[in-house]
């Protein structure tokens, strides 16, 4: 594979597995992050010496200004963008819908939907062969909770996720015959630490046991489903989901 990979939230977690692994399949990556500049920085670092070509660029997804800068930049530091990964995504503390509040209920929606809406914008508007481009692929983390619905835990995010399964079925539709695929991953019970942002660090291992496969899944794991997606071995694969989830 080779190419130029922007990852959103690629700063830890899953985004940071799929950075690494596809700067180890040639593709030069963007490492966007929002908030943690050392993480990031690590990451660029780890990809360096391994022989790999990185760059890290703050922006937050969920302003237009910012993303707009952010692609700017891969255009100018990269070259010609060809792939997305829709990754980043927040989460807070564990509730039923009766405890959520409006200012929560926005942040997520804001991160997890408009940001993915508008990276795909400007991932379009350069890969599209409507608009001069030679084609591309998009991945959306998506999540087992869309099918789910988290009950008594995050059914915002959830309710988030689900319609990012939309996006990534409506996308594919629309911009099929302009040379770009779009697929989603829907990850399950992972070893990151969003699991920590919502008040239960070791909520893998409580809940591990019990799946199918008795035990969590790990960021490497779905970054190997990303990449298969982005790669040209899914040359013929569009508006479809894998399901990275343990049987769940």
């Amino acid at each position: 594979m080779s190419g130029i990979l922007l990852i959103t939230g690629a700063s830890r977690g899953i985004g940071a597995a799929t950075a690494l692994l596809a700067a180890r399949r040639g593709y030069r990556v963007c490492v966007n992050y929002r908030a943690n500049a050392d993480a990031a920085a690590e990451v660029v670092a780890r990809i360096a010496e391994e022989g790999g070509e990185a760059v890290a660029v703050q922006a937050d997804t969920g302003r237009e200004s910012e993303v707009e800068r952010l692609f700017t930049t891969v255009d100018k530091q990269l070259g010609p963008l060809t792939a997305l990964v829709n990754n980043a995504g927040i989460l807070f503390t564990q509730c039923r819908v009766d405890q959520l509040d409006e200012d929560r209920i926005r942040r997520v929606l804001t991160t997890n939907v408009v940001g993915y809406l508008l990276c795909a914008k400007h991932a379009v508007l350069r890969m599209s062969t409507a608009h001069g481009g030679a084609g591309g692929a998009i991945v959306n983390v998506s999540s087992a909770a869309a099918r789910l619905g988290s009950p008594g835990e995050y059914v915002d995010y959830a309710a988030s996720k689900g319609a990012v399964d939309s996006l990534t079925i409506g996308l594919a539709l629309e911009v099929a015959a302009e040379g770009i695929r779009v697929n989603a991953v829907r990850p399950g019970i992972i070893h990151t630490g969003i699991h920590a942002d919502g008040g239960e660090p070791g909520r893998v291992d409580r809940i591990g046991p019990n799946l199918p496969m008795r035990r969590g899944g790990y960021p490497e794991e779905v970054a190997e489903a990303i990449l298969w997606l982005l790669s040209d071995q899914a040359s013929y694969i569009t508006g479809t989901f894998i399901d990275a989830a343990g049987g769940r």
